[in-house]
């Protein structure tokens, strides 16, 4: 083993003590980083795991910082240590895929006396020369390299914090070095009071804590650690780099170094990036650890405002002789920032009064002096063709900004303000007759508002706002108040002949369940079919139903497919909507789902089994089947879904509906297809008249009127009842019906695209605010059971219906149902015609509301929607920071203007970034831990991070006040929580954990006020010492899933719960009858795991559950039931035990409920006896089969 010539002559015992020689050391450094880094980056084979490649690395860094700060020492310790890291480099180098190396090259022993060294030494040195604090400033800049380049797998959350203290360094190092080279002479008296060398040992100091924290405890929680102090780090390095930077640019322009010059001629673009990076941290890091006030606003404000001019290229718009003069300014007012965070609480007031007086004044120095010349947005041009619905959707949006509190906004609040109450007043003007009296005057209006929409988005996303800060938008504030003007001058208020807005009375609720089920006509047809399908030929026959779009033709064979007759006829029933769905085993899946008695469809690829073509024949052999094939386009798909069918002599029988002529022929077996006629004159009349009247009937004198109508309708359902629904929400005058008539006189309904039309009346005629919700109902396949629910969800994280007043998205579905663009199904399901979908699809499509990406397709650099859908599969395609959504370069800088982003499967890596969506009103992430901060718009947060670690609600958290709905697994720690703290919007929380540990819990739930939906797991390790929290100060909350970790023994609850609770669902507590019957309004009631008064009785003679309709009890230890059911549960619905061993019987009393319909039981046989016993008397009473019971070993 070499070792340097001052060690020859030594004896053996002195050589152990004896130091490398400092060539061969930094040798074994280099190879030893480098062999690192190779592993990260797997370019090296070895039987490594993950952790041990990991502490390998931090040894590495180890090693290099030692050599650059502690070589020079020559005690005993250090003799050690570099012996044993040189022969551990050199059996390293030679043996890199050995398995169990470490073990065998004595690596936990080198292990230990780094760990020892570590902790029992600081780095200080006395008073350092330039030549010294050059070389330490290059040595923390190849240490930060280092740790930068594997730092993207051990820290991946935080990589940005390192880039920026490795940029900041680099500056540095260069400044000294010109200071070194004598580049500097003249300026000797202000550099030398920049406090550098304290600044270079806090750093130094920090790197061997990490690697302390590290190389002693590898755990999760070292990673917070690192990252609140590396951002405490940067509060403390930023401003000596500011000082630098702002004597570069105010002193060192004029000397006449070649050296200098250089440097100054790359300040502006690294001084640029670094100034830009500081302020993000510090705005991160003010989040993160002061509480939200009027001074901390103001200091975000400022920052905001600079940041917008640091995120344009200053190159390009500001004036080559007054860049250095610019970025002096900033950088004075970012010393200044980080001055008042680093003093809050001394003369906040007027240092922050300073502050925006300082906003102003340079602003009006970059419009007067700095800026190149003046921006113009007259090119700016509406691009949609909806007019109404880009006004809508500007309006709430608007309407969101103006009761904002996130930082950003404030720079342009009063704007905001101006603008939407101007365009409200113009809105109100523009009705849909005005929008065609006065084309180009609408035109001028969507222009304008137009621009203003760009001038907000582009400030608020930091995309090119400088120029839109300075010039464009107090020009377009000023232009939309002139057109106001002219507006008001020439459409007075009284003019209005048709208005487009809400229905001059509101839907009434109740008329929504028979809207889409008036049918009329079509009686002998329905006759006909019955008889083709009950008797005939014992073969195979196919009974086909050819019309064009909006006939009736699925109508009618609903009709006959849900008839009593067809149930009790054939052994299996099947419906299958094919449309020009190309995948045949899909559609086969389906139908053998249905077959087999499974209610719900596969929408999924892996849900379908390969050999589905010949299971669902050995279903369908010896039986009698009806299978309808709705909407059937090709021939080649026919032929591919009957095939399986089998031909057994049994009176089998498949409908088919189809708008194409041949596919019908080319199914036909024995019977002739039906080609469905139209409407007769008196048949649309009666089908216009009940739709719009119900039973009551028409007036007298709109007969005539109305009877005209119809006839107009070519006798086409579909028109008679979109037509219908214009005419029912609109006042019943002869003058409105008249102008219905002059519209449809143009339509001859030969086509789809004529047919397209009466939609688009229907269109017209909504109000503006349900537009939107129309159009977004074709993000769901055609044919899809649509559920109220899912409605909700997704209207309310797009914004278009009020985030408060829930009820307003059942106000829209009636809405739309009375309108017959959507067809209510019962329970809550509704549906779409074809055509209305495919003219949804168009509309959003053209209007760019949101874009759908599957696989590797790429984006149009000009499409600028407000969403973006992502569907992949990471195993085929993965998306990462190289992809155009997340590119960190910005190449497709539209992005950053998105207020919906959906991403499912998995697709996003970690290095995938997501703080540039600065306008996100909803983000909905599968599979990956959110760690980016200040989404400031946000209101539906949905992260599936379930199997991953919990997410700390920190204070950049509470900060986001507008947040509605959260899914994601997180935990709150109460002691750091500021009292003042309130999510007011919040009002769906989904998965809370708490550690059921102290009082201080009792503070959490009191900063949701409006919260409505909770689920919260307690997980204490000591549960004879659990707190819980007070549920019961949630006021509105209606459900509630309460678990507890762990599960043996269980804790009391002796809290209530809120009065307002309608789902609870309760797992491993123990609790009394009484806590839970004080809910009036409980409906659904689930215990898992649940303790009752002790766990042997459950009594229940004075509990009374009065609205009570579904109740689940699984793994009670209860072993006796003493109830009278129907006094305790009057309108209980549904039963569900299981698991529950003790108990013996169902008591005999629940067969007394008259509103029970069904009893279900799943392992627990001792309960079967008395569940068919009840069922027996049940049907006993009342004569009839009405209680269904289900019974699972």
């Amino acid at each position: 083993m070499e070792r340097g010539k001052e060690n020859e002559g030594q004896t053996e015992g002195e050589d152990n003590k004896s130091l490398v020689s400092s060539v061969v050391y930094r040798e074994d450094i280099v190879n030893l980083v480098d062999f690192t880094e190779r592993l990260n980056s797997w370019r090296v084979q070895t039987s490594l795991d993950m952790d041990e490649i990991m502490m390998l690395t931090f040894v590495s860094l180890f090693c290099h910082l030692y050599y650059s700060f502690f070589s020079e020492s020559c005690n005993d310790e250090m003799c050690c240590i570099s012996n044993e890291i040189h022969d551990f480099v050199q059996s390293l180098m030679l043996h890199p895929g050995e398995e169990d190396l470490l073990v065998r090259i004595k690596y936990p022993d080198l292990m230990e006396n780094i760990i020892s060294y570590i902790s029992s030494h600081s780095y200080a040195e006395p008073t350092m020369t330039e030549d010294r604090l050059v070389e330490i400033l290059d040595a923390i800049l190849m240490f930060l390299q280092h740790l930068h380049k594997c730092s993207k797998l051990i820290f991946p959350s935080i990589t940005t914090p390192f880039e920026l203290l490795q940029n900041v360094f680099g500056n540095l190092r260069d400044f000294c070095r010109l200071k070194v080279n004598g580049c500097l002479h003249e300026y000797e008296a202000i550099v030398y009071v920049l406090p550098l060398q304290l600044m270079v040992e806090r750093v130094v100091n920090f790197c061997f804590t990490l690697l302390y924290s590290q190389l002693d405890i590898f755990d999760e929680l070292d990673v917070s650690l690192v990252n609140s102090n590396l951002a405490n780090l940067l509060v403390e390095v930023i401003p000596v780099s500011l000082e630098v930077m702002h004597l570069c640019c105010t002193n060192l322009e004029g000397s006449k170094s070649e050296e200098v010059g250089r440097f100054i001629k790359q300040l502006p673009e690294t001084s640029q990036d670094i100034l830009r990076e500081s302020l993000i941290h510090l705005q991160e890091h003010m989040l993160n650890t002061l509480t939200r006030s009027a001074s901390t606003c103001n200091i975000h404000v400022m920052i905001e405002f600079l940041l917008i001019i640091l995120t344009d290229a200053l190159k390009d718009v500001i004036r080559h002789d007054k860049l250095l003069v610019l970025l002096a300014r900033v950088i004075q007012l970012t010393k200044e920032v980080f001055v008042l965070f680093g003093n809050l609480e001394e003369s906040m007031n007027e240092a922050n009064l300073n502050l925006m007086e300082n906003i102003e004044l340079l602003k009006e120095d970059l419009k007067n002096d700095f800026l190149k010349e003046r921006a113009d947005s007259s090119q700016l041009r509406f691009p949609m063709s909806d007019g109404p619905l880009f006004m809508t959707l500007l309006l709430t949006n608007l309407n969101d900004l103006v009761n904002s509190n996130a930082y950003p906004v404030y720079l342009i609040k009063e704007e905001i303000g101006r603008v939407k109450e101007d365009l409200e007043i113009i809105r109100s003007l523009f009705g849909y007759v005005e929008q065609e009296l006065h084309k180009d005057l609408w035109a001028h209006v969507l222009d304008v508002s137009y621009e203003a929409q760009n001038a907000f988005n582009s400030i608020l996303a930091r995309d090119h706002g400088l120029l839109q800060l300075i010039f464009i938008l107090p020009d377009t504030v000023e232009k939309i108040k002139l057109v106001k003007k002219e507006v008001q001058e020439k459409i007075p208020k009284s003019s209005s002949i048709i208005v487009a807005n809400a229905p001059n009375k509101p839907v009434e609720r109740n008329s929504s369940s028979t809207v889409g089920k008036i049918i009329v006509g079509f009686e002998e047809e329905t006759e006909w079919i019955i008889r083709k399908l009950t008797s005939g030929p014992a073969e195979i026959d196919v009974i086909s139903i050819v019309g064009m779009p909006g006939l009736g033709k699925t109508t009618l064979a609903y009709r006959v497919y849900n008839a009593k007759s067809m149930v009790d006829h054939f052994d299996v029933c099947a419906w299958c909507t094919v449309d020009q769905e190309h995948n045949e085993k899909k559609l086969l899946q389906n139908i053998f789902n249905q077959v087999i008695g499974l209610k719900e469809q596969s929408n999924e690829y892996h849900d379908i089994d390969d050999d589905v073509a010949d299971k669902l024949r050995k279903r369908l052999c010896g039986k009698r089947y009806l299978i309808v094939l709705d909407d059937m386009w090709d021939t080649e798909t026919l032929d591919e879904l009957m095939r399986p069918f089998p031909e057994f002599h049994k009176g089998s029988r498949v409908i088919l509906t189809s708008r194409k002529k041949e596919v019908a022929l080319h199914g036909k077996c024995h019977s002739d297809p039906l080609y469905l006629r139209l409407l007769r004159s008196e048949e649309s009349w009666e089908l216009l008249e009940k739709r719009v009247f119900g039973e009551e009937g028409c007036p007298d004198e709109l007969k005539d009127v109305g009877k005209k109508i119809a006839r107009k309708c070519d006798g086409l359902p579909l028109v008679v009842d979109l037509i219908s629904g214009v005419i029912s929400r609109n006042e019943k005058k002869e003058a409105f019906w008249l102008d219905i008539l002059n519209n449809l006189s143009s339509f001859i309904f030969k086509d789809e695209k004529e047919v397209e039309k009466v939609i688009q009346l229907s269109y017209d005629h909504l109000s503006d605010h349900v537009k939107p919700c129309l159009i977004c109902l074709s993000a769901y396949p055609k044919d899809t059971d649509i559920r109220i629910s899912e409605l909700k969800e997704l209207w309310i994280s797009q914004g278009f219906v009020d985030q408060i007043e829930m009820t307003s998205a059942e106000e829209v579905v009636d809405e739309l149902i009375s309108s017959s663009l959507v067809i209510p199904f019962g329970n809550s399901i509704y549906k779409i015609h074809d055509l209305v979908h495919d003219f949804c699809y168009i509309k959003r499509r053209k209007e760019n509301l949101f874009h759908f990406i599957e696989g590797s397709k790429a984006l149009s650099s000009d499409l600028m929607p407000r969403g973006i859908i992502i569907h992949s599969n990471k195993h085929v395609f993965p998306f990462d920071d190289s992809f155009v959504v997340f590119d960190r370069e910005k190449k497709n800088p539209y992005v950053k203007h998105l207020l919906y982003l959906k991403v499912y499967d998995d697709c996003l890596s970690y290095k995938s970034h997501l703080n540039h969506f600065r306008l996100l009103k909803s983000l909905d992430l599968d599979g990956r831990t959110l760690t980016d901060t200040l989404l400031n718009e946000i209101e539906s947060l949905m992260v599936n991070n379930v199997e991953g670690s919990c997410m700390i609600l920190s204070p950049w958290f509470w900060s986001l006040t507008k947040l509605r709905d959260v899914w994601m697994k997180c935990c709150a720690d109460p002691t750091v929580l500021d009292e003042h703290s309130r999510l007011e919007n919040l009002t769906s929380l989904y998965d809370l954990y708490l550690p059921g540990s102290e009082d201080t819990e009792d503070i959490i739930f009191k900063r949701f006020p409006n919260l409505r939906n909770l689920r919260v797991y307690i997980k204490k390790q000591i549960p004879e010492n659990m707190c819980f929290p007070r549920l019961d100060v949630l006021n509105e909350l209606e459900e509630l899933i309460f678990s507890v970790f762990p599960r043996n023994p269980f804790a009391e609850y002796t809290h209530g719960f809120p009065l307002s609770l309608k789902i609870l669902n309760l797992e491993r507590l123990a609790l009394t009858s009484d806590t839970l019957s004080r809910l009036p309004n409980l409906e659904e009631l689930s215990l898992e795991h649940v303790i009752i008064e002790e766990g042997k009785e459950w009594n229940m003679e004075n509990v009374i559950f009065q609205n009570l309709k579904s109740l689940k009890l699984v793994d009670l230890s209860f072993s006796e039931w003493k109830v009278d059911a129907e006094k305790s549960f009057p309108v209980l619905e549904k039963l569900v035990i299981d698991s529950c061993d003790k108990l013996m019987e169902i008591p005999d009393s629940f067969g007394d409920i008259a509103s029970l319909q069904l009893i279900k039981v799943w392992h627990c046989p001792q309960l079967k006896e008395s569940m068919f016993k009840i069922k027996e008397y049940v049907e006993e009473m009342t004569g009839e089969d009405k209680l269904h019971v289900r019974f699972y070993v």
